[in-house]
């Protein structure tokens, strides 16, 4: 993507010692402005935390959260910095980012998420949906509030949104990135709440680090009673099964 500088905005970056175009090393990359919540800040790391799982043997793909995503260097002169809380790229390498720099990562988002608060929600439906389909051009964009769990989704199609339906099965497919989202009621993070989360089409649930964890616990629990119930069986017919 072909990002083009003014007179004006060459000036200024010359004068601060920035390159041009300006590295990710080179633009702001925190605000300092917390999450809206406890509980947003737990949304956003659980669709994170479930698909850099799920991909955990992919290189070429990059998940990031509530972190700059820059399109224009017109941003950082009107300190507009703000970013998605949550997106997805694929086909990209993977590696840490400070921030999402279009001019340097040659794309931008496949899928962004972004979850309603009563001061964000009506920047989310409109001035930022309409980035998203404009300018950035983002295939697939969703929001989902915490609280209410209102949720929507939308589909670049023919240069616009189109609202995604909600199938039979109370899924929003994800065709980008060959998932579902749902909705799931249960307990992460020690809070308790209705939660989106990504699903494969069948409805398996993309597991947590602890779910995981506690998959694995269960399994060797399982494993352990089959050996117990093999040796009372061996015991019974007069065999000793230390001997075996």
């Amino acid at each position: 993507m072909s990002i083009q500088f003014d007179a004006e905005q060459l000036a200024e970056l010359a004068y601060y010692g920035v390159t041009i175009p300006p590295t990710e090393d080179e633009l702001p990359y925190d605000d300092g402005v917390p999450m809206e919540s406890p509980r947003h800040a737990a949304q956003m790391n659980l669709l994170i935390e479930t698909l850099d799982l799920h991909w955990a043997d992919r290189e070429n793909f990059f998940v990031g959260g509530n972190m700059f995503v820059y399109y224009s260097t017109q941003q950082a002169r009107n300190q507009d910095f703000k970013g998605p809380d949550f997106f997805a790229v694929l086909d990209v390498p993977k590696r840490e980012r400070k921030s999402w720099v279009i001019w340097e990562e040659g794309k931008g988002p496949d899928v962004v998420i972004e979850l309603l608060s009563i001061s964000t929600a009506m920047r989310d439906k409109t001035e930022k949906k309409q980035i998203y389909q404009d300018r950035l051009r983002v295939p697939e964009y969703y929001w989902f509030d915490p609280f209410t769990t209102e949720w929507a989704g939308f589909v670049l199609s023919q240069h616009e949104y189109q609202p995604l339906p909600i199938n039979q099965q109370g899924h929003m497919v994800c065709s980008t990135l060959g998932l579902v989202l749902l909705q799931w009621e249960g307990i992460y993070r020690d809070i308790e709440a209705r939660w989106l989360r990504w699903a494969t089409p069948d409805s398996t649930l993309l597991p947590t680090y602890r779910e995981v964890a506690e998959q694995e616990k269960q399994r060797a629990e399982q494993e352990k009673q089959r050996a117990d119930l093999m040796a009372e069986r061996l015991r019974s017919l007069g065999v000793d099964p230390d001997l075996l």
